[in-house]
């Protein structure tokens, strides 16, 4: 006899988010990270981010994730090349640490006026 009060135990946020992670990384060829998985801090920040957003309910749409990481891509490129353009590799390094504890935040920060700024050419103040 079937047990037909026995629930299906719904999958964790997290389990989501994870195979969302897994897809976004595959889709962009992204192997490193997706091979490190777990392991890496970003990925673990990553799949926190999305299972953030899996939370309320909003859909985490892939495609809209991939064109987002492209831009991210080209900033990544951008800077390498900047750090280097330092001769050294102490130079090299510090660029890199500067980069992420100082410059991320300051590219964030530039990312709601440039939305401003789109926002008014496209509909006005």
């Amino acid at each position: 006899m079937p047990r037909k009060w026995l629930m299906r135990i719904p999958v964790s946020r997290t389990t989501t988010a994870r195979a969302q992670v897994a897809t976004l990384l595959a889709e962009l060829g992204w192997s490193t990270t997706l091979e490190l998985g777990g392991l890496s801090p970003v990925h673990r920040s990553l799949v926190a981010s999305v299972a953030t957003l899996v939370r309320p309910g909003y859909p985490c749409d892939i495609g809209y994730l991939t064109r987002q990481a492209r831009i991210m891509e080209q900033a990544a490129v951008h800077d390498l090349d900047e750090m280097e353009t330092h001769p050294s590799e102490a130079e090299q390094v510090e660029k890199a640490v500067a980069s992420a504890v100082l410059y991320e935040p300051l590219l964030m920060s530039m990312r709601r006026p440039a939305q401003s700024e789109e926002s008014a050419r496209r509909y006005g103040l």
